[in-house]
């Protein structure tokens, strides 16, 4: 994450056009925002739109506009989202989701900062900072014919990838207690912390959310609980449940290899402890430590 607050640092004056990559809820909304209140146009509008959640036969007209009587229902016209966006930056969310006609249209816009409304003849000049973001493998979608090369290229001038959030887990307490504050502050709550049983719930959770999730989840605490710490209980089911471990810890591998090792010397300490390299007293407080008492009974007089 350091290097991407670099690379946003870097970008941020400029109107270089970027691309975020990265798993839904990893924060590219955040990072666009970002980008634009760090940056010259920051008095200016940010437009943000999440392309897939408009109807394939409106969409045009929202980005570009349209004009009075473009279609049936268009009884004036309008502008569009690159119009709102001028003089500041426009989000296109997910514009992995768009069709082939749409990303030449775009490719115009952003290549020529230039548009046309749905149903007019006049060109209409933009100044538009445009960033972009998707959840979806645009490289395939350039083999499989699903995504314009020349659109990616134009588009991938910089770009930004945002880890998972399980590939960050240093992050995941600083992220929970700041929307702790959020939160409370909303709320009106004085809850001071997580318990330390509860923050390593969120710790080893896997986030398939990423930080939406997250943020979502002490949203939730927040507004359940009645008392100054989140404890374990005011989490979901799913983060209570004791998490599975696909890998022994080093304690874990630890405490076998010894107990092979009392096993295969019959409970002599002396001898365990000169294969293990170590001395008696370290051995007796490690036999203590795992409760190995009882792998064969010690036959060497007391170390």
């Amino acid at each position: 994450m350091s290097e991407v607050y670099k690379t946003v640092a870097r970008v941020a004056g400029g109107r270089t056009t970027v691309l975020l990559r990265g798993e839904s809820g990893t924060g590219k909304g955040l990072v666009a925002r970002a980008l634009h209140v760090n940056s010259p146009r920051a008095s200016g509008p940010f437009v943000a739109v999440n392309l897939p959640s408009l109807p394939e036969t409106l969409l045009e007209s929202e980005l570009f506009g349209h004009e009075k009587g473009a279609y049936t229902g268009a009884t004036q016209g309008k502008h569009g989202l690159f119009e709102e966006a001028s003089g500041g930056t426009l989000f296109l969310d997910e514009i992995g989701d768009t069709s082939l006609a749409l990303q030449s249209k775009l490719l115009r816009a952003i290549e020529e900062q230039e548009i046309k409304r749905v149903g007019g003849n006049d060109t209409i000049h933009v100044d538009v900072r445009v960033v972009v973001a998707t959840n979806r493998d645009l490289d395939k979608m350039m083999r499989e014919g699903t995504f314009r090369e020349d659109l990616f290229w134009r588009l991938n001038v910089v770009p930004i990838v945002l880890p998972p959030l399980r590939d960050r887990r240093e992050d995941i307490p600083d992220l929970a207690r700041h929307f702790l504050r959020k939160y409370c502050q909303r709320n009106a709550k004085e809850i001071e912390e997580f318990t330390p049983d509860a923050m390593e719930r969120l710790v080893s959770y896997p986030w398939p959310g990423n930080v939406r999730e997250l943020e979502h989840i002490v949203e939730r605490a927040v507004a359940l609980n009645q008392k100054r710490r989140i404890f374990i209980e005011d989490l979901p089911e799913a983060l209570r449940r004791e998490p599975a471990r696909t890998r022994p810890t080093l304690d874990d591998l630890e405490r076998e290899y010894i107990r092979g090792i009392l096993a295969e010397t019959k409970g002599s300490r002396q001898q365990a402890a000169a294969i293990l390299g170590i001395d008696r007293k370290t051995l007796y407080r490690k036999i203590l430590k795992y409760g190995l008492e009882d792998v064969e009974s010690p036959r060497d007089p007391p170390a």
